[in-house]
């Protein structure tokens, strides 16, 4: 197996985004992507990666194949590739060979490990809200919120999407209409509203830094799902669990 990037940033940004929820992963590499789909350690959230085989220079594996990797060490690693420099993938013995070819020549090496948990399955959620809008949106109003609450709730009317943070005496509320940048579609009787957590969303909104644009897809009292994606590169999703109210 021998996968080459000469941008390198598509990996680097997304296993620094994925290692903040999730410290180890298993990657499936096959005939079209490197894919990885992962749980959370509380299962509130999971992760779902697809880094394209057309974002690579050089996609050569000789069958599909699995491998386990500690995410906090492939980041430590990463975050030593520089934007011009050429980033290879390979096995090596049991292990995963990094290099880093620029104006010098690097190279790293993690032992693959073994991971007793089962493949994480992707559920199978339905969706009656579907609000396409700008990556930039949704991170201010999550920071917005995060000011005043640990929580947030998402509210979503045909033609408004408002996001609101309420402490024990302060609150905040962003309201988004829907017009040119923002999209929705609205499939349901009455309006739809669900609340998450923060802390989670802090991480999750990172991925604003690898595509403009946000897809988030919810139910009432539902489960959250974020799409991150960019053309012929990369897919970066999540799922979030609701919080449940104590009334």
């Amino acid at each position: 197996m021998r996968l080459t990037l000469a941008e390198p940033r598509f990996l680097k940004e997304s296993v620094s985004i994925i290692s903040d929820l999730v410290t180890e992963g298993r990657f499936r590499i096959g005939k079209n992507s490197m894919q990885l789909v992962a749980m959370d350690p509380a299962n509130v959230a999971m992760v779902m990666f697809n880094l394209l085989s057309s974002c690579f220079t050089e996609y050569n594996i000789d069958k599909e194949m699995e491998i386990a990797i500690n995410l906090s060490n492939l980041k430590q690693i990463l975050r030593r590739v520089k934007p011009e420099d050429m980033l290879s993938l390979e096995i090596g013995d049991n292990k995963l060979d990094i290099v880093m070819k620029g104006g010098t020549l690097r190279s790293f090496s993690l032992p693959i490990i073994d991971l007793e948990e089962k493949e994480q399955k992707i559920p199978e959620l339905k969706f009656p809200v579907s609000i396409t809008t700008s990556s930039a949106i949704l991170s201010e109003a999550i920071e917005d919120a995060d000011i005043v609450a640990e929580s947030v709730s998402f509210v979503v009317e045909p033609k408004r999407f408002t996001i609101m943070g309420e402490g024990d005496l302060s609150q905040a509320k962003i309201e988004v209409k829907a017009d040119d940048e923002t999209k929705i579609e609205f499939d349901a009787d009455d309006k739809v509203r669900a609340k998450y957590s923060i802390e989670y969303l802090k991480k999750m909104i990172s991925a604003a830094k690898l595509t403009d644009n946000v897809i988030i897809r919810m139910n009432k009292d539902y489960p959250l799902k974020l799409e991150y994606n960019l053309v012929d590169k990369l897919q970066l999703a999540f799922i979030l669990a609701p919080r449940v109210e104590n009334d």
